[in-house]
């Protein structure tokens, strides 16, 4: 699995962002990835340290969908909250 394939696009929220004051960032990541290469794809991607990698599983919804709001389900996502090491940052979710 590519690198850029791994971290398919950040996690911003209100709780996320405060979490960044502890140096914790969010992502959705694809569902096969293992918390080694989520590490190496935001070490080498943003050039941080990464202390700590947790994953988690996060269900689909139900959700009524189409003209005749039929029932439906969204999909299942695997989100991994990536702790960097003190005093850096990821400058990407610093301009929100």
């Amino acid at each position: 699995m590519n690198i850029h394939e791994i971290l398919r696009r950040p996690i911003i929220t209100e709780k996320n962002t405060f979490l960044g004051a502890q140096n914790k960032y969010c992502f959705e990541v694809a569902r096969g990835a293992t918390k080694p290469m989520i590490e190496e794809a935001v070490g080498t991607i943003f050039k941080v340290n990464v202390e700590a990698v947790n994953i988690v599983h996060v269900r689909g919804k139900a959700r009524r969908v189409g003209r005749q709001r039929r029932p439906g389900m969204t999909s299942d996502w695997k989100k991994a909250i990536v702790t960097v090491q003190a005093g850096q940052r990821i400058e990407f979710f610093e301009g929100v």
